[in-house]
């Protein structure tokens, strides 16, 4: 008998083929697997295994996640009938893994008959719905057939029962996994949610920097040209602002995942947002401490003494600045910097081994400076 054919009034248990927790148990197992659920994301990553799509390499773009490479070897006959290892752009194998799931099967499966035949109730509700439920809060807990109302499913869905027909049921899951598509391909069409800056500064401050990078990466294309639009100009300073800021934690997780040149381009988008005050100092102050990280201590300067010219806490600024110009063999600049710092306010300990370094260089004519000078706090400040 298949489906649709008339049976006997018949109610089987699902607790045998229930697989509820199915992809953590899974990720138990699997070293990468926090990384792999936040590149590719959560329910694309088990959509992959549902399928049969063995991920085998990720090169990851985090200007423009979507065009991230995916390679990836296929177990089934879903995706491909070939066994090789394939290469697609992440929306590319995120749309590949919906398809697949997508396809209808219209192949006919005898109608179980007894309890303990746990496959043949497993073939008749769908194995692939078996494993998709439980990724959107659905319990399998009763198949009821035979009934004039045709066959039934018994789900509970985030812990309230509820009854359907089981092709509804499939026609539902299905329209989940196609909303899943959907809802992720018109976020990265450069929607900017301001409310992610308050997560991202939270994963920031854990050091978390590929989850800031997963929250804001998509932010710097579409605000480059936003910004230049009637709607961009017209933006209020507290929007410009927040915009800043998380641009500033964005162009910092580049900068703690070694991307430097992709850090640089956000924090130069960024400073056009801020413009000037607070942000602007701490766009700047950012920017520079990131060339000085790529070994270019002249280009720093420039925005660290605009950063400066903002900073309300100047001794936050004064000591990368000195830096940068120690790096240039500026020792007399570098000097009237570091004491300008600890008039400010900077711990003395922090700036000891500048302090040396200078001392020790210049000798005899740093006492001289520093009698004409007189202590830190008669000195006219840095500009």
């Amino acid at each position: 008998m298949t489906v649709g054919e008339k049976a006997a009034l018949r109610e089987f248990d699902l607790e045998a083929i229930r697989t509820d927790g199915w992809f953590e148990r899974i990720g138990e197992g699997i070293g990468s697997f926090q990384a792999l659920c936040e590149i590719v994301g959560e329910r694309f990553f088990a959509f992959s295994v549902i399928v049969g799509a063995r991920i085998t390499a990720l090169t990851v773009d985090r200007r423009n996640p979507d065009l991230s490479l995916v390679d990836f070897a296929v177990g089934g006959r879903e995706l491909d009938e070939a066994g090789d290892t394939q290469r697609l752009t992440l929306a590319d194998f995120r749309r590949r893994l919906v398809g697949a799931l997508l396809v209808d099967d219209e192949k006919e499966v005898p109608v179980p008959t007894r309890d303990t035949d746990v496959e043949g109730i497993q073939l008749f509700i769908g194995v692939r719905y078996l494993l998709l439920a439980p990724l959107y809060g659905f319990s399998l807990r009763k198949l009821k057939m035979g009934s004039e109302e045709g066959t039934r499913l018994v789900v509970l869905h985030d812990g309230i029962e509820e009854i359907h027909d089981l092709g509804g049921f499939r026609l539902r899951v299905r329209a989940l996994v196609r909303e899943e598509l959907d809802r992720i391909a018109s976020g990265s069409r450069g929607a900017i949610d301001l409310s992610k800056v308050t997560e991202a500064e939270g994963a920031a401050h854990r050091g978390e920097w590929e989850k800031v990078v997963q929250l804001l990466g998509t932010w710097p294309a579409p605000l480059a040209i936003f910004l230049r639009t009637p709607e961009g100009q017209a933006l209020t300073p507290d929007a410009r602002a927040l915009i800043a800021k998380g641009l500033g934690l964005l162009g910092s997780a580049c900068v703690a995942l070694e991307e430097l040149p992709q850090a640089e381009e956000v924090f130069r988008i960024g400073i056009q947002y801020a413009q000037e005050g607070a942000p602007a100092a701490d766009l700047f102050l950012r920017l520079g401490k990131a060339l000085l990280q790529n070994d270019r201590p002249g280009e720093a300067i420039g925005p660290l003494r605009r950063a400066l010219a903002f900073a309300e806490k100047r001794a936050e600024v004064l000591p990368f600045l000195a830096r940068a110009l120690l790096r240039r063999n500026k020792w007399v600049a570098a000097h009237a910097c570091l004491r300008e710092a600890l008039a400010a306010g900077a711990n003395k300990a922090d700036l000891s081994e500048d302090l040396e370094l200078i001392e020790s260089t210049l000798g005899a004519p740093l006492e001289a400076l520093k009698a004409l000078s007189g202590p830190p706090e008669a000195l006219g400040g840095v500009r």
